[in-house]
């Protein structure tokens, strides 16, 4: 390690210790742009629990409805932070934007979905031939679908038909009302269509199994200026993360708050799904699924995405609750899972 690089360690951990986390006057805002679904829960949990504050940050939480609207908020400076499908950051990061990844909110989740009609010939991917298929732009199932159709023999642009709607239940009365003869979608949104009488042919984790979802993103120059931030912001994370694993019923009623569905839609998504929920920034994980997008012609620009991505701010705060908590069994389970997901790091795709 560089002598700078040690100053710079040594001066990040004495602002982390000189901040006093449970005083209010110290507490520094912080906006927050989530999705309104069971796989951004962390944010609900750490806001609803007082993660946040006893971290020492005043958190307004800002919905948007999808990807393309929260990222053009990020880059305006109107969000400090926001939870991102994955292709978005990386598709805006290759065309120029400042961006890093920071952490995870969710992984894999995804879904391909139909009409009971459809489903008897809507196989596999080679299935969806000469269809009509509903999306959400810049979502993770929109840039899988497309690398799974090319790894198929399909070329997205020329054998089917893609239609980049607003939102999941957008993309649902699409595939209901024969619009479309199917659609991706995410969770729960995948149990809200087959309560809704449709069925899932192909869930994102048969495609790219392990593949992340939703990327905890913030302006690479608030990354330089406020190091201790997302340091305490991971923090509230990793807790909330925790704290989902032991106090499911709880978890629950915080997710209703912030949008309407169900109890048993919201257990069932969140618990017995297809829902990865680390808040790990799965570094390997960003650069296969890069792999697969640039393959099908989705990216037309390369990154090596080791550039974008921050691992060390993820580590910094889960070695400082493994310090506060060392017999905590949790807090090593996700340090093994830190060190296959991210290291070594790589110097090129």
């Amino acid at each position: 390690m560089s002598i700078k690089k040690s100053l710079n360690s040594v001066l990040l951990a004495l602002l982390t210790v000189c901040v006093p986390a449970n005083a209010s006057e110290a507490r520094v805002p912080v906006r927050a742009g989530y999705l309104p679904i069971t796989g951004h829960a962390k944010f609900f949990i750490a806001q609803e629990e007082g993660f946040f504050k006893d971290e020492g940050l005043e958190v307004t939480l800002v919905e948007f409805s999808n990807s393309a609207d929260g990222l053009a908020a990020l880059r305006a400076k109107k969000l400090d932070v926001a939870a991102f499908g994955t292709s978005a950051p990386l598709l805006h990061a290759s065309r120029g934007a400042d961006l890093r990844i920071i952490g995870g909110v969710m992984g894999e989740d995804a879904a391909i979905f139909t009409t009971k009609k459809n489903a008897e010939t809507l196989k596999s991917i080679a299935d969806l031939k000469g269809k009509k298929i509903a999306t959400v732009r810049l979502s993770s199932g929109d840039a899988i679908l497309r690398g799974a159709l090319s790894e198929a023999g399909l070329d997205w642009k020329k054998d089917v038909r893609l239609f980049e709607l607003k939102n999941p239940p957008a993309v649902q009365e699409a595939v209901r009302t024969g619009q479309v003869d199917a659609g991706i979608t995410w969770g729960p949104y995948d149990i809200r269509a087959e309560q809704a009488g449709l069925f899932v042919a192909v869930r994102s984790r048969e495609l790219y199994p392990g593949h992340p979802c939703c990327r905890l993103t913030v302006n690479t120059s608030s990354v330089k200026n406020n190091p201790q931030v997302w340091i305490k912001f991971l923090r509230a994370f990793l807790k909330a993360e925790k704290f989902a694993r032991t106090h499911r019923e709880k978890t629950v009623e915080h997710i209703q708050k912030y949008f309407e569905i169900d109890a048993e839609t919201i257990y069932r998504g969140f618990y017995e799904g297809f829902l990865d929920q680390t808040t790990d920034p799965n570094l390997h994980g960003l650069e296969a699924f890069w792999k697969a997008i640039r393959s099908s012609g989705f990216a037309t620009k390369d990154i090596n995405v080791a550039e974008i991505v921050d691992v060390e701010l993820y580590g910094q705060a889960l070695k400082s609750l493994i310090e506060e908590d060392p017999s905590e069994p949790f807090w090593k389970e996700l340090q093994s899972v830190f060190e296959q997901r991210n290291f070594p790091r790589t110097n090129a795709n």
